[in-house]
């Protein structure tokens, strides 16, 4: 799934990977700082290439990939996930957080979008 060049702008490899759900999302976290490209902070515009590390936080999740293959359309997850190796270090720490979550829920994870006055006594009651 090779494209005819060589590079490809992160924010629409980022979209292809399927690590966000729309070029939007994906251009945003770039220009918010929540990818780096071989540990720096760049553009959306800026160039991805076969061989680059990225380092990927959306919220949910951080992942530290090395990009394997380049992909101008958005196509399944089996072929999202031929795009990019995640390092063992990257692995480790996500099971590890997962292992945390599970003993420890954290109280206003449960909660979308702006808490009720219940959910804010649950957090206020769980936070002593």
């Amino acid at each position: 799934m090779t494209t005819s060049s060589d590079s490809l702008r992160i924010d629409k490899w980022l979209w292809a990977a399927r690590f966000f759900k729309t070029r939007t999302l994906a251009t945003d976290a770039v220009d918010g700082g929540k990818v780096r490209l071989n540990g720096e902070r760049v553009k959306p515009a800026r160039s991805v290439k076969i061989g680059d590390t990225l380092d990927i936080d959306n919220g949910s999740t951080e992942w530290e990939v090395v990009v394997r293959d380049l992909a101008e359309k958005r196509g399944s997850a089996s072929v999202a996930q031929t795009l990019y190796t995640e390092t063992e270090a990257s692995i480790a720490r996500r099971q590890a957080k997962a292992e945390q979550r599970q003993f420890f829920r954290e109280p206003s994870e449960a909660i979308k979008g702006r808490p009720t006055k219940r959910d804010r006594r649950r957090i206020d009651k769980s936070s002593y």
